[in-house]
């Protein structure tokens, strides 16, 4: 078996900077997030032991997926595997991972809505949990959870996905700094989810990502593979 390392190593297609020097969040202590998609090499599913559908490391803070794992959780609107194709950070794309790249627009649907909440609204309630036994928050854990409900709400209004921050920095920072109370966040929160809710509606979303486009990009992916071609760009 291929060791997972190599994978990361050799078969990389994509990667880039996540966390909060993608969001437009970063201060000097700020750790730099690597994530990515390698493509196993098909040969490898035909043995009895398949490759990893993700490898954390080789390098610290780096987690990478493998292609089809990262597209089907991309289809199913996965805040964190969807963010990845936004990011302003790139680090290495290879042609196979400009196409994935290409495709972003068709992982997007108003499915959002329903998993970039549900993700946020789990956070909130383990968030609270804390203040209430503990009459403290992780303030970070807090400022994204708000940076996801500004960015769901966000997507559902205009149909992109945009993960910088912008104007919104300085206050979802105060957020990071505990100058803001738990029942504050909790109002902005609230205002984030109804705004989202609202938009759900009039969204220019589609009400279910391209199944069939995707699917057809990993195909061809996997035959390239299998024919030899290694990384590039996959063949029509």
């Amino acid at each position: 078996m291929t060791p997972p390392d190599a994978l990361v190593r050799d078969h990389t297609v994509y990667s880039c900077v996540m966390g909060s020097r993608a969001f437009g969040l970063a201060t000097r202590d700020s750790d730099t997030d690597i994530r990515g998609v390698y493509l196993a090499p098909t040969a490898l599913y035909w043995r009895f032991e398949k490759p990893p559908t993700h490898v954390e490391g080789p390098a610290a803070e780096q987690f990478s997926w493998e292609l089809e794992r990262f597209c089907s959780l991309a289809l199913r609107a996965n805040p964190g595997v969807l963010e990845c194709l936004h990011s302003p950070l790139v680090e290495h794309v290879d042609d196979t991972g400009r196409e994935l790249v290409a495709l972003r627009d068709a992982f997007l649907s108003r499915q959002a809505h329903r998993t970039f909440v549900r993700y946020a609204e789990s956070r909130r309630k383990k968030l609270a949990a804390d203040v209430r036994q503990h009459g403290a928050s992780h303030w970070k854990h807090a400022m994204h959870l708000l940076r996801l409900a500004l960015s769901c709400r966000d997507l559902l209004r205009t149909g992109r996905l945009v993960i910088d921050v912008g104007t919104h920095r300085e206050s979802l920072l105060a957020v990071k700094r505990g100058e803001v109370p738990w029942s504050g966040v909790e109002r902005r929160m609230d205002r984030l989810v109804a705004e989202a809710d609202a938009a759900v509606a009039r969204s220019p979303l589609p009400a279910e990502p391209d199944h069939a486009r995707v699917e057809d990009f990993l195909i061809r992916a996997r035959r390239a593979s299998a024919l030899g071609h290694g990384p590039g760009r996959v063949p029509a």
